[in-house]
C-alpha cells in the first residue's frame, strides 16, 4: 500500500513524548495532577458514588439518631421538673392547710425559698390547665395556674437576664377551711441546647463512618471492575477462558451474558475465517491450472498481464492463509529476550541488501507469544521497507512498558488515514504491482498479533519525516486466566 504524503500541519502530537510546561499554571497542574486525578477518577467511579451516598447516609442517620435521643432526654427532663413543681407546691398547701391561720403568712412562707406572696406587679400571660389539673388532683379543691411574665414576679433590682432564667406562676386556691390561698411559684428553666461534642470523638466518629463506607463501596463494586477487566482482556484475546460465575446473582448474571457474548463472537469469527481459509485454499487449485493454461498464450503482452493478475490473486490468497492462522493463534504466554528477537528479524529483513538496521535495544525482557510478536515485528518492518524504503529499529523502556519504534523515510500517512489503514483490505496505494500495491492485510495482521500480545500499535508520522511505527509492550505479566 502506498502512504501518500502528510502535510506538517496533520501531523499529529507525538503522544509519547513529554513537552515542557508553557505557562506556571500548566507546571503547578502537573504538580497536583498525580494527587488530583486518581481522587476525581475514584469519584467518578461507581465505587466513589456509593461510598459518598453510604458517608451521607451515615452521618445523617446517625445525627437524626443524636438529635432523637436528645429530644428524649429534654422531654424526660421537662417532665421531671413538672413533677417536682407540683410536689412543691401541694407541700406548701398542705403544710399551710394544717398550720393555723395567725402564722401562716410569718412561718410558712420562710421554709420555701421559691414561694412568696404576690405583690401585685405580677402579669399574668397565659392559663396553664395541666399544672391546674394536677395540683386539684392532689389536694382535693379546686386550683387555678397562669402562667406569669417573669421578669413581674421579681423586684425592679433584679437584671432582666436573670428573671429570664425563671419560670413564674401565679396559683390561686383555698384551704379546708375556706380561706383563700394566692402564692407566687418562680422556678429555674432549663434552656436546653445541643450538647457539647469532643472533637476527636467526633473525629473518630466520621473516620469509622468514612472507612465502613469506603469498604462497603469497594466490596460492591468489585465484581463490576473484574467484569470490566475481563471484557477489556477479551477484546484482546477472543479465546481467553470464561468468566467464572460467582458471587451476587446480578454479578453471575452480567457474567453469564458475557460468557455468552463470548461464546457467540468466537462462533463468528471461526465460522469467517473457516470461509476465508476454505475459499483461498480451494483457489489454489483453479489458478495453478489457469497458470498451466496461461503459458500456452500466444501474445506476449497479453500473457505477462495475465500473469501479473495470477500473481496479484495468488499473493492475495497467501495474506487470507496468514490472516486466518494470525486469529486463531493458541500459543501461550513465556518469557522472552526483545534483543535477541529484534537483532533476529532485523537481520532476517536485510537479506538481499534492503536498508533494515536495529539502532537501539532496550536491554529488558519481555512476556509474551514469541512466533506471534515475531510475526508482528516482520510485518512492521516489511511494511517499512516496502513503502518507505528503509527501516530503522529501535526499542526503550519506559516505566512498566517498551515502545519498539520502526521508522521508514518515506512520505508518510495522510493524518485522517492513521487509523484507518489497520482495517482489513484498505489500501492507499493503487498500484496492482506484488511489490507496492500489497492486498492492504498486512497491518492488519500486524495489529490483531499485537493485540494478541496485550500489546498496542500506533502510527504516528515523524516531525523529520516519514511513518513511525510504535509497538508498545507491557512488562507486567498478563492477566491469569481466572
Amino acid at each position: 500500500m502506498y502512504f501518500g504524503s502528510a502535510p506538517r500541519s496533520e501531523i499529529p502530537q507525538d503522544p509519547l513524548e513529554s513537552t515542557p510546561a508553557a505557562t506556571p499554571w500548566r507546571g503547578l497542574r502537573d504538580l497536583f495532577r498525580p494527587v488530583v486525578l486518581p481522587v476525581v477518577r475514584y469519584f467518578g467511579s461507581i465505587a466513589g458514588l456509593l461510598f459518598v451516598i453510604l458517608l451521607i447516609g451515615a452521618l445523617s442517620s446517625a445525627t437524626l439518631a443524636w438529635e432523637i435521643a436528645d429530644a428524649h432526654r429534654r422531654s424526660d427532663i421537662q417532665r421531671i421538673r413538672f413533677d417536682r413543681v407540683v410536689d412543691r407546691v401541694e407541700d406548701f398547701v398542705l403544710t399551710t392547710d394544717r398550720v393555723p391561720a395567725a402564722f401562716r403568712k410569718n412561718l410558712i412562707l420562710q421554709g420555701f425559698s421559691d414561694l412568696h406572696s404576690p405583690t401585685g406587679r405580677e402579669r399574668a400571660s397565659s392559663a396553664d390547665p395541666e399544672l391546674a389539673a394536677r395540683l386539684a388532683a392532689r389536694v382535693g379543691v379546686k386550683v387555678s395556674a397562669m402562667r406569669a411574665v417573669s421578669s413581674s414576679c421579681f423586684p425592679e433590682w433584679v437584671q432582666p437576664d436573670t428573671a429570664s432564667q425563671f419560670d413564674c406562676w401565679i396559683i390561686s386556691t383555698r384551704l379546708s377551711d375556706g380561706a383563700p390561698l394566692k402564692l407566687v411559684l418562680a422556678t429555674h428553666t432549663n434552656r436546653f441546647a445541643f450538647p457539647d461534642v469532643d472533637p476527636m470523638m467526633l473525629l473518630l466518629l466520621v473516620s469509622g463512618m468514612a472507612a465502613l463506607a469506603f469498604a462497603a463501596s469497594r466490596m460492591a463494586a468489585a465484581p463490576l471492575g473484574e467484569l470490566s477487566r475481563a471484557a477489556r482482556a477479551l477484546g484482546g484475546d477472543i479465546d481467553r477462558p470464561p468468566l467464572p460465575e460467582r458471587g451476587l446473582y446480578e454479578v453471575r448474571d452480567a457474567a453469564r451474558a458475557l460468557n455468552a457474548m463470548q461464546a457467540k463472537l468466537r462462533g463468528h469469527i471461526v465460522e469467517r475465517t473457516h470461509i476465508l481459509a476454505s475459499i483461498t485454499h480451494d483457489l489454489k487449485t483453479p489458478l495453478t491450472r489457469l497458470r498451466l493454461r496461461v503459458e500456452k498464450v500466444d501474445n506476449p503482452a497479453l500473457q505477462s498481464r495475465l500473469i501479473d493478475d495470477l500473481e496479484a490473486m495468488d499473493a492475495l490468497i497467501h495474506e487470507g492463509l496468514d490472516f486466518s492462522r494470525s486469529s486463531q493463534t493458541e500459543e501461550p504466554f513465556s518469557p522472552m529476550a526483545l534483543d535477541s528477537l529484534l537483532a533476529s528479524v532485523v537481520e532476517d529483513a536485510a537479506e538481499g541488501g534492503r536498508p533494515a538496521v536495529l539502532l537501539k535495544r532496550c536491554g529488558c525482557d519481555v512476556i509474551a507469544r514469541p512466533r506471534a510478536l515475531q510475526r508482528c515485528l516482520a510485518n512492521l518492518i516489511d511494511n517499512a521497507l516496502n513503502y518507505g524504503g528503509s527501516a530503522e529499529v529501535s526499542a526503550s523502556a519506559d516505566d512498566d512498558r517498551v515502545v519498539v519504534r520502526i521508522r521508514d523515510h518515506g512520505p508518510g500517512i495522510p493524518a485522517n488515514k492513521l487509523e484507518s489503514v489497520f482495517e482489513p483490505f484498505v489500501r492507499l496505494e493503487t498500484s496492482r504491482s506484488r511489490e507496492t500495491g500489497g492486498v492492504g492485510l498486512g497491518l492488519t495482521i500486524a495489529k490483531m498479533l499485537a493485540q494478541k500480545n496485550n500489546a498496542d500499535l500506533a502510527l504516528v508520522n515523524h516531525p523529520d519525516g516519514g511513518l513511525e511505527a510504535r509497538l508498545i509492550i507491557p512488562l507486567t505479566p498478563p492477566p491469569e486466566p481466572a
